[in-house]
C-alpha cells in the first residue's frame, strides 16, 4: 500500500520555498556555448592561425639579425616561443570568456590598478631597450602599458555609466583627468605611440557618452599643441616623424617595411622564399605584416585586414543593442583598443604613418603583447555574451539613461 500523498509545506506568503539548484561543469559549459558569439570567436582563431604560421615565416629572418659569431641562433626558436605564448593566451582569453560581466569589471578594474601603479615605477626600474625604458623583467619582459589599456576602457566604462545613477556626476572629466595621467607617465618611458592609442580609446568613449563635440575639437587643438611640443623636445618622436616625411638611413625601417611588402607581388614569393625581410629590423613583430606580404602577396594583406574589420564590425554590431550602459561602453572601449593598434601597425607597413613600435594583434610574436591582446579579447568575449532568448530594449545613451530615471 503506497504511502498517502503529502502536500509541499508552502512559505510566507503562500510561495513555495526555493528549490537549491547544483548546476554541473557541463551545464556552465553549454550556457557558455549557448551564450558566446561564435562569429567573433571563429575570427580571432583565424587571426591566430594566421599569426602562426606568420612567425613561421619571419622567425628565421630575426633569428639571423640577432644571431652573433660566438652563439647562432636556433632559425626557428621564435616560432617555437610563439607556439607556447598562443596557447597561454588562448587559454587565458578562453577562462576570462566565462565571466559574467560583474567579475569581468572586477578583474579589469584591479588589473587596471595594478598596471597604473607598475607603470609609475617603470621609468626608474624598467629595462631599456632602443633608448626607452617600457618593460619590466618579471621572468619574462612585463610591458605593463599592454594590459593598461583594458583596463582603462574597463574603468572608464564604470566611471562612465555612473552618469545612469546620477546624469549631473561630472564622469567625463573624471576619465579625461585619468586619461592625462596615464598619458603623461608614458612620455616619461617614453611611448608617444601608446598614448596617441589611449587617446584614440578615450575620445570613442566619451563620444559615447554624449560629450560635446565643441569641447571635442577644443581637446583637439590641445592635441595637436602637445604634439608640436613632443616634436619639439622629444627626440624620439622628431626623429620618427623626420624619417616618415623625408626618409634618411638611421630611422629607415618604414621605408625597408614598404618595399619589402611590395617584393612579393599579388602572390608572393612562397613561404621561406622571401630575401628582402632578412634585412628588415623585428620581422617578427612591428613588421611581420610586411613579411606576410613578401612571402604570401598582396591578396593575402587585403584578407588579413578584411578579417580585421569583419572582427571589429561583428563586435560593433553585437554592442548595437545593448541595454547595459557599461557592456556598450566597455565593449566599444575594448574593440577600439584592438582595431587601433591593428591598423595603426598595418598602415606603419604601408609608409603611411611614423613607426610607432605597436605589433599586429594576434599575429606579431611576443610574450606580454600577445597575452594582453588575448586577455583583451577574454573581456571582450564575456561583456558580449547574452541570452539569445531574451528580448533586449536597446535604444541610444539618452534612451538608456531616460529609462532608468522612469524605474522607480
Amino acid at each position: 500500500m503506497s504511502a498517502p500523498y503529502t502536500p509541499a509545506v508552502r512559505g510566507p506568503g503562500n510561495f513555495l520555498p526555493p528549490v537549491p539548484v547544483q548546476r554541473r561543469w557541463r551545464d556552465g559549459l553549454r550556457v557558455w556555448w549557448r551564450e558566446i558569439d561564435k562569429v567573433l570567436l571563429a575570427l580571432i582563431l583565424v587571426l591566430m592561425g594566421i599569426g602562426l604560421v606568420a612567425v613561421a615565416a619571419a622567425s628565421p629572418a630575426s633569428a639571423d639579425q640577432l644571431s652573433t659569431a660566438k652563439e647562432r641562433l636556433d632559425g626557428f626558436m621564435f616560432f617555437k616561443r610563439h607556439i607556447v605564448f598562443q596557447l597561454m593566451g588562448l587559454a587565458v582569453m578562453t577562462g576570462l570568456s566565462f565571466l559574467d560581466r560583474d567579475q569581468a569589471r572586477r578583474l579589469g578594474i584591479l588589473v587596471g590598478a595594478v598596471m597604473l601603479a607598475l607603470l609609475f615605477v617603470v621609468p626608474f626600474i624598467g629595462e631599456e631597450k632602443n633608448g626607452a625604458r617600457r618593460w619590466i623583467n618579471v621572468g619574462m619582459s612585463l610591458q605593463p602599458s599592454e594590459f593598461l589599456k583594458p583596463g582603462f576602457a574597463i574603468i572608464c566604462a564604470w566611471v562612465l555609466s555612473w552618469k545612469v545613477r546620477d546624469p549631473h556626476l561630472p564622469v567625463i572629466v573624471y576619465v579625461t583627468g585619468f586619461f592625462g595621467l596615464i598619458a603623461a607617465l608614458l612620455m616619461l618611458q617614453p611611448n608617444l605611440g601608446d598614448a596617441i592609442l589611449f587617446g584614440g580609446i578615450w575620445l570613442v568613449m566619451v563620444l559615447l557618452a554624449g560629450m560635446p563635440w565643441q569641447r571635442i575639437a577644443g581637446l583637439g587643438g590641445l592635441g595637436i599643441v602637445g604634439l608640436t611640443l613632443a616634436y619639439m623636445f622629444y627626440d624620439n618622436a622628431r626623429h620618427r616623424i623626420d624619417g616618415f616625411l623625408g626618409g634618411g638611413t638611421a630611422f629607415d625601417q618604414v621605408d625597408l617595411a614598404q618595399r619589402t611588402i611590395t617584393a612579393g607581388g599579388w602572390t608572393g614569393t612562397g613561404l621561406w622564399l622571401g630575401i628582402r625581410k632578412m634585412n628588415l629590423p623585428e620581422a617578427h613583430t612591428d613588421y611581420i605584416f610586411s613579411v606576410i606580404g613578401e612571402e604570401f602577396g598582396l591578396v593575402m594583406c587585403a584578407v588579413i585586414v578584411l578579417v580585421y574589420c569583419a572582427l571589429v564590425m561583428r563586435a560593433l554590431t553585437r554592442l548595437v543593442g545593448e541595454d547595459n550602459l557599461f557592456a556598450l561602453l566597455a565593449g566599444a572601449g575594448l574593440i577600439t583598443q584592438f582595431g587601433g593598434q591593428a591598423f595603426i601597425n598595418i598602415l606603419v607597413n604601408l609608409k603611411l604613418f611614423p613607426s610607432k613600435g605597436m605589433t599586429l594583434p594576434l599575429i606579431s610574436y611576443g610574450g606580454s603583447s600577445t597575452l594582453a591582446v588575448c586577455f583583451t579579447l577574454g573581456l571582450l568575449l564575456a561583456i558580449t555574451r547574452r541570452n539569445p532568448f531574451l528580448a533586449r530594449e536597446g535604444g541610444s545613451l539618452r534612451d538608456l539613461i531616460e529609462r532608468k530615471e522612469e524605474r522607480p
